[in-house]
């Protein structure tokens, strides 16, 4: 998609908060080059996919006990410039509310820019990303685009051609996983509900106030000089507040468990139907690999603490399926009030006891 033919004027507050063609743009050169594609190799990649969207759903309706109501399944196969684009118009709708509340306050500074240096951040953030996503399930999609999954079709084929992977194989390992996904939110009405209180929840508590922001930055300072132990989660945990944190423990905890369970479906529906899954693992490991200079960036954004997430998840869930079952375990589904906190997580028992009583 050529970067002139993007519309942002979406009409809204946050089409109007930051440069999101100069945010488009940056993205895309950041993005960089992969390995070529052919037509043929990517029509082949688009059919692989289609195909086997719909056979992960049937698999994962079986193993897990359930389905997703509304639209079917289907999967885009993107370049990483259409990746970026999709997750922009999706910044622009979950910012909204930020955006509305930033238009009554009066901020320092030119509003040009200020919308050009936010466009730099989300641009390099995203550019950045756009190279190590191999496939996605937006969340807060427009209803009508419910169903639809992402993938990075330079992404699996650099990755199987680095490391020399049976594609069709790949692919179907790769669809489990975010099929799972799609699953998760469509078997479970409430789960985009909470997600999105959640973040419009973290939106309020964000300073626009000069003078308490300085105080945050300066309670941030204290707390780094005092030895607080903030590597696990990224620095920018420092710069929140008591209640903004307590909205990231909350974040971090589902975002666990539909991890975990992403990753535990995938692994175990690939038994017996992928060659060689120990080498896909290992070659997954390796492509997280990075120089030192990239793992501090890895760490300042996050992106370590997902990693985390998929391993302290799916040991939840593996340790809770074998001691409750699966329908044990699909209890998680069926309220808001029993979805694990970090410290369940970390000890599934203390989930069992509370909620499975066992």
């Amino acid at each position: 998609m050529d970067s002139t033919s993007v519309d942002w004027s979406m009409g809204s507050a946050a089409s109007r908060m930051a440069d999101w063609q100069t945010a488009h743009d940056l993205g895309r050169r950041l993005a960089g080059a992969s390995i070529a594609v052919t037509p043929v190799q990517r029509a082949r990649m688009r059919e692989d996919f289609a195909e086997l969207v719909t056979e992960s759903d049937g698999l994962i309706r079986d193993f897990t006990g359930m389905s997703a109501d509304g639209f079917r399944t289907r999967a885009w196969v993107m370049s990483r410039g259409e990746w970026i684009g999709a997750n922009l118009k999706g910044l622009q709708r979950l910012m909204e509310p930020l955006a509305e509340r930033m238009e009554t306050v009066k901020l320092p500074g030119r509003a040009e820019v200020r919308r050009k240096a936010l466009a730099v951040q989300i641009g390099g953030l995203l550019g950045y990303v756009s190279r190590k996503v191999l496939g996605q399930y937006d969340i807060f999609l427009p209803p009508d685009d419910e169903g639809l999954l992402y993938f990075v079709g330079p992404n699996v084929a650099e990755t199987e051609h680095s490391f020399r992977l049976p594609p069709r194989d790949f692919r179907l390992w790769i669809a489990l996983h975010e099929v799972t996904h799609r699953v998760q939110f469509g078997a479970t009405p409430w789960l985009r509900g909470y997600l999105r209180e959640l973040v419009d929840m973290y939106f309020s508590t964000v300073q626009l106030d000069g003078k308490q922001l300085m105080r945050q930055l300066q309670r941030a300072a204290q707390e780094a000089r005092s030895g607080a132990d903030w590597r696990g989660v990224g620095a920018f945990f420092l710069l929140l507040s008591p209640e903004q944190r307590e909205i990231f423990y909350r974040m971090q905890s589902v975002m666990s468990v539909l991890e975990g369970h992403a990753s535990f479906v995938m692994n175990e529906l690939a038994q017996g139907r992928v060659g060689d899954l120990a080498k896909m693992k290992r070659s997954l490991q390796a492509r997280r690999h990075s120089s030192n200079l990239e793992r501090t960036f890895q760490r300042a954004i996050g992106f370590e603490s997902k990693v985390k997430q998929y391993d302290a998840g799916e040991y939840f869930v593996r340790t809770v399926v074998d001691g409750a079952g699966m329908a044990g375990f699909n209890l998680v589904w069926a309220d808001r009030a029993n979805l694990p906190t970090l410290a369940e997580i970390a000890e599934p028992q203390l989930w069992l006891s509370r909620v499975v009583g066992a």
